[in-house]
């Protein structure tokens, strides 16, 4: 027997939403019908979902669930955080469309939403950092530490991280607690943001607008690294970094100087 097709929420209710999450729940119908083994994780995590605050909250409450405490209690968690910041929903969105944008293996919004490691372990950062900025640190760095055992990427909730954003494959990425990323940064897999030893205080690094970090680089200390600039893969850097400009080896030097209209975030071109 043929199954009937699902209607979305807003089709039912004559209720809208805007891209690039109506693409996302189109995406879900669409599998739905074709995998039907999919068929009632996507009605319940996108389909029937309320909105998009809620279908982010069902996606990533489901995965962590495995640390045994209930999907439904980390899906309110998750959604209250969400409903009482919508900066951190609109940041979803502007990372949903970097890595369609970006990353060539992505094919659709929802394929990113359902399957890219290194999306959910940012999402759950967003949470995460809201939760310790909110004085409740404890859970904040619980949060964390399930979603670093779960996707990889071991991201201090303290860590400031801006809209986006891409951390492409998501393993091994490590984040240090006073580190900032801001805007429009692509980072890839085994790449480090840390201090250099035991000091305390301001002591990682600060990633401008538009910088491409490449596989397995370092960057150690309290040190900047200028806007729409490149660490190429494999590169240790141990001193500031000039903006527009490419650095590569150990220790990191600056081998090109780039355009201004150059984005290597945007991009993605791994070579020097």
């Amino acid at each position: 027997m043929p199954m009937t097709k699902i209607a979305a929420p807003e089709e039912r209710a004559g209720g809208s939403m805007g891209s690039p999450w109506s693409t996302i729940r189109a995406e879900a119908i669409d599998l739905a019908d074709r995998e039907p083994t999919l068929r009632k994780l996507l009605s319940t995590e996108v389909i029937d979902a309320e909105n998009e605050a809620a279908i982010t909250a069902h996606v990533i409450s489901a995965r962590l669930s495995v640390a045994g405490v209930a999907a439904e209690d980390l899906f309110r968690l998750f959604y209250g955080i969400l409903r009482e910041h919508p900066d951190i929903g609109a940041a979803i969105e502007a990372d949903l469309l970097a890595v369609r944008e970006r990353d060539p293996a992505c094919t659709t919004y929802l394929h990113a939403l359902l399957n890219l490691k290194g999306f959910h372990a940012l999402q759950t950062h967003r949470v995460a950092h809201a939760l310790w900025m909110a004085g409740r640190v404890e859970i904040a760095s619980w949060l964390s530490n399930l979603a670093s055992l779960v996707f990889g990427p071991d991201i201090h909730p303290a860590a400031r991280i801006g809209s986006s954003i891409m951390l492409d494959h998501g393993s091994g990425i490590v984040i240090g607690e006073t580190a900032v990323i801001e805007d429009e940064v692509s980072i890839l897999q085994n790449v480090t943001l840390g201090g250099t030893g035991k000091e305390t205080g301001d002591r990682h690094p600060k990633i401008r607008h538009g910088v491409m970090i490449g596989a397995g680089a370092k960057i150690l200390g309290n040190i900047e690294i200028g806007a729409f600039s490149k660490i190429a893969a494999g590169s240790v850097v141990l001193k500031p970094v000039p903006a527009h400009c490419t650095v590569a080896g150990v220790p990191a030097a600056v081998v090109r100087i780039h355009r201004n209209d150059e984005i290597p975030a945007e991009t993605m071109d791994q070579n020097i």
